[in-house]
């Protein structure tokens, strides 16, 4: 059985990576400005393997609302392009022969809203995830109480430092996500 440590340990760590997960996932909502991590879900097929974008060319943003991408084996141009087209992100590529540029549209205010909306249920599904991990944690301290690995003080005192890394793990996601709201509306 796990000790009151290490089950609070656990449960801070996989708090954190929800944390990570929502940011990972932010940063492919796209603000109306140049970031490389837009291209991150682009698979080119290179050598009949579908193989990430930033595996086969360098992204370069040489302007706000552009991002540069100059493939490493100019052969894979055409292949970068069909993908990008693939992958509905709604950009137009323009080719000049050596690389290829993304102009990244301005957002409308409507669609400034609908992605704040995106942002708002991305978090509320990290806050469940978060949730979760402390409902787990509990039902282990529960069960570690009632073996006698811990006396009820101990239980107690362990309860309180997971709902206190609860509160500072949704606290974490709520800063993400205000940080990305606040970004899609000045973008």
């Amino acid at each position: 059985m796990a000790t009151g440590k290490e089950i609070l340990n656990d449960a801070k760590q996989k708090m954190a990576k929800s944390g990570d997960a929502l940011q990972r996932t932010l940063a492919d909502i796209r603000a109306g400005q140049a970031n490389a991590s837009l291209l991150n879900s682009v698979k080119v097929e290179y050598y009949g393997a579908p193989t990430p974008l930033n595996q086969v060319a360098s992204i370069t943003i040489p302007e706000a609302r552009q991002l540069l991408i100059t493939p490493y084996d100019e052969s894979v141009l055409e292949e970068i392009e069909k993908a990008i087209y693939a992958s509905n992100l709604g950009l137009t590529p323009q080719n000049d022969g050596s690389s290829i540029r993304l102009i990244i549209p301005q957002l409308t205010e409507d669609r400034r809203k609908e992605l704040v909306k995106d942002v708002k249920a991305e978090l509320e599904k990290a806050k469940v995830a978060v949730r979760n991990v402390r409902r787990e944690a509990m039902d282990d301290l529960k069960k570690g109480n009632k073996n006698g690995d811990f006396n009820d003080d101990e239980f107690h005192d362990l309860e309180k430092k997971v709902q206190n890394e609860t509160d500072a793990g949704i606290k974490n996601l709520e800063e993400i996500a205000s940080a990305k709201e606040k970004e899609l509306m000045e973008g």
